[in-house]
Parts: C-alpha cells; structure tokens; sequence
C-alpha cells in the first residue's frame, strides 16, 4: 500500500482533498519507471481541475508534477538508474509516495537543485519558454516592443521576467500589491513595476513605456485588470491568456478586437506534448534545466508543507500576497 492526495466527492480543493491509503503501484511495465516521491508542486490548474469536476463516480488521484528517487526500471528504459532523482511532468496522480511514471515524462534533476525547486523544474519553466515563443512572434519584441508581464511575482511571471532579460526582451511588471511591487523592485531593479490596487497606475505604465509599443500582454489572471491591460496594447499587440486567477468575468467587445486589430490568443502547457516535435521538446527540457540550474532563487517556493497538511497548502495556493509556488514534501 501507499499513501495519495484523492478526492471522492465534488467541492472546494480545501475541503475534498484528503490523504488515503491506495493500492502501491504495480511493477512498472515497458517504457516507465518507480519514483518514490520526495516533493510535489501544487499548481492552480492542478485545484482548479478538481474544482470543475462535478461528477466524480470512483475516487479520483491528483496532481501531475513532482520529483522523486527511481526505485525500479521497466524494460525498454535507458538512461537512468536506481537511485537517481527525477521530475515529472505531466503524469496525472503524482500527489502520492510511490508513482511510476513513463519515462518520456521524467527528467534528470542535477545535484545543485533542492528538492522544493526540483518539484517545479518542468511546468513552470517550459511555460515560460512557451510564453517567450509566443510573445517574440510579434515583430517588436526583441526590439522597441514592451511586454507587459502581468502577476509578475508568480513563479512564472518571475521567471519570464528573468528569462526576458537574458534574451533583451524589454517587460513591464504588474502586480496586485504595493508589497509585492516592493519585493519585484529588489529582484529586479530595472524593470518597471505597477501594483493595481493603486489608483493611476494604467497612466503611470503608460507613461513608463513611452512611445514604445505595448506589443503583448501575457495574463493569468483575467478579469477586470485582464480587460485594462488588453485596452493597453498598441494597434496589431496580442494578450496571451494563460490562467484564469480572477473569477470575474474578461469582458471585451467585438469592437476592442476590431480597432488597432488587437489579438486575444490562449495558451496551456498541457499543449506542449502534442504540439512540440520530439527535438523541440528535448531543447524545451534542456533549456529549463539550465535556467532553473542558473537563476533557482527565482523558483523559492511561495511555503512548504507536508503531505498530511494537504488542506493547508491547499488553502496557502489561494492565500493573498503569495509569491511562487506552494510545495509539499513527502
């Protein structure tokens, strides 16, 4: 037996996700692996799943990123070998002690990098580098284009933020608060910061970007300050949704789309794996070892927590002021 975040009734992420003893795992078949979990990441999208999910019939596992320990080595596996750390993503009930995982999935984490970063080693960063795609198909970015980088203070935001510098890519941040703006102005001295629950501060990023074009904004949030950046976009900038963190409404009219031909555009990671070719996908994983491996204080999690304290870290994803990503520890 072994132990697992599950769920078997409809409701909040807080009050349904509890730790049960489930079936250990069989031993793993051709092309996967045994982890023994030592951390795991707890996104949004991971709560968000289990709150959309109305109808759940037989109790249902969670999670789909973490790091571990290989325990066992299937057939057809090369590579890796008893004993080596990897993370994993995206293998759906990752929440657990004991997982197996196919071994596309599974990534060699280096020495350097702590457990509580090594649980975020993939879905983050490879956001990031889908963002970073994304945004440099407008042909400012790079240039006298700006991109307006909004939840800044997440883990990816920060890491985009860092990643845009390392490719001369010119960002604005935006926050919700003046606490958060503060920490942003340490980490990054020479990026402009606004927080929205400071009044004039649409003018103040206008007036901080000058002339130069607002080519995209990248938003996780939605909502009201979602709807506002979007009005910020220079004639033929795009949004880039990637979340939705604010339950209100994203409201926009034809007509916002139609003047200055702005674009609304969605992405997710969990497009990565059908949409990228095989080499794209092995220059993705390298590229976020090495950004992780160089910048990881950018990865410090938000807090830590045990695997019996799911509700609390549960509760702490949601948690006002935030910063990073909430890990829990197996």
């Amino acid at each position: 037996m072994t132990r697992a975040v599950t769920f078997s009734r409809a409701g909040e992420p807080a009050e349904v996700l509890e730790v049960s003893t489930v079936a250990a795992p069989p031993e793993p078949g051709w092309g996967h692996i045994q982890v023994r979990v030592r951390a795991f990441s707890v996104h949004p999208g991971d709560l968000l799943a289990v709150a959309m999910t109305t109808d759940v019939g037989a109790t249902q596992r969670v999670g789909v990123e973490a790091v571990g320990v290989i325990t066992e080595i299937g057939p057809g596996v090369l590579g890796l070998t008893v004993g080596q750390r990897v993370a994993f993503f995206p293998n759906p009930g990752s929440w657990a002690e004991t997982v197996n995982v196919p071994v596309d999935l599974a990534v060699g984490v280096p020495e350097g990098i702590s457990d509580e970063v090594a649980a975020q080693l993939i879905c983050n960063p490879i956001t990031v580098l889908m963002l970073r795609r994304a945004a440099e198909e407008h042909p400012a970015v790079g240039y006298d284009g700006v991109v307006v980088n909004n939840a800044a203070s997440s883990s990816v935001g920060r890491l985009f933020t860092t990643t845009a510098q390392d490719h001369h890519i010119a960002t604005v941040s935006v926050v919700r608060s003046a606490q958060r703006a503060d920490e942003l102005k340490v980490l990054f001295p020479e990026v402009p910061v606004f927080s929205t629950d400071a009044g004039g501060w649409r003018d103040r990023l206008s007036a901080a970007v000058g002339a130069r074009p607002v080519a995209v904004v990248l938003d996780p949030v939605g909502g009201r300050v979602g709807a506002e950046l979007f009005g910020l976009l220079a004639p033929g900038g795009t949004l880039i949704s990637y979340g939705q963190l604010e339950p209100d409404p994203f409201v926009l009219q034809p007509l916002d789309l139609v003047q200055g031909s702005r674009g609304l555009r969605g992405m997710t990671v969990f497009r990565w794996l059908t949409d990228a070719s095989a080499a794209q996908r092995a220059s993705d994983i390298a590229a976020a070892v090495a950004t992780v491996s160089a910048h990881p204080q950018v990865l410090a999690p938000a807090a830590v927590y045990r695997l019996d304290d799911i509700g609390a870290a549960v509760r702490h994803v949601s948690k006002p002021g935030k910063v990073g990503t909430v890990v829990v520890t197996v």
